[in-house]
C-alpha cells in the first residue's frame, strides 16, 4: 500500500523540508539580515556620539549634543534651549561643516538712507447727488406708517397731462 501512495505522487517529505528551508533563507537574506545590519550601524553611531556633535532626531529635530549620560543625551536645540532625549531617539549625525568657527563680521560702510516717497491713497468720493426726474414721470413715495399688504404706496401729484388723467379716473 505504501508503494501505491508513493507511485501516485502522495508527496515526498524531503522536498517539503527543502522548500521550507529555501523560503526561510530568502526571508533571512532579504529582510532579517539588512534590518539587523541597520540596527547595528545605528547603535555604533549612537555610541560614538560626543559633546559638540550635530544630530537629527527621529522626529526631525536638528540639535547639538551638550552632554551624554548613559541612555540620555542632553541637546541644545536653540541658543540657551537645552532638552533631553533618549539616545535611541537620535536618527543620524550630521557631517561636520568647514565653517565651525563663527564668522567675523566685516564692517559695512553706511549707505545713505533713502526714504520712500509717501503715496497718498485716493480719497473716497462723496455719494453722487440724486438724479432729478423729469416732470412727466410720477414719483412714488412710500408711506412709512402704511401696511405694505393693505395700503399701496401713495403717488405724488405731478403737474402733467398724464398725471391729470390718472386723477380723473
Amino acid at each position: 500500500m505504501y508503494q501505491a501512495a508513493a507511485a501516485s505522487g502522495g508527496g515526498n517529505g524531503l522536498t517539503t523540508i527543502i522548500f521550507l528551508l529555501l523560503i526561510f533563507g530568502v526571508v533571512y537574506f532579504l529582510m532579517i539580515r539588512p534590518q539587523t545590519k541597520r540596527r547595528r550601524e545605528a547603535a555604533q553611531m549612537q555610541n560614538a556620539l560626543g559633546a559638540g556633535d550635530r544630530i537629527v532626531t527621529i522626529g526631525g529635530l536638528h540639535a547639538t549634543i551638550v552632554e551624554i549620560d548613559g541612555d540620555v543625551a542632553t541637546v541644545e536645540i536653540a541658543p540657551g534651549v537645552v532638552v533631553q532625549f533618549a539616545r535611541a531617539a537620535i536618527a543620524r549625525q550630521l557631517p561636520e561643516t568647514a565653517d565651525t568657527e563663527p564668522a567675523v563680521e566685516e564692517p559695512v560702510a553706511e549707505e545713505p538712507v533713502v526714504e520712500d516717497p509717501v503715496v497718498q491713497e485716493p480719497v473716497a468720493e462723496a455719494a453722487p447727488a440724486p438724479v432729478a426726474r423729469p416732470a412727466s414721470e410720477p414719483s412714488v413715495l412710500a408711506d412709512p406708517t402704511a401696511d405694505p399688504v393693505t395700503k399701496p404706496a401713495v403717488e405724488e401729484p405731478v403737474d402733467s397731462p398724464v398725471g391729470d388723467a390718472r386723477k380723473k379716473d
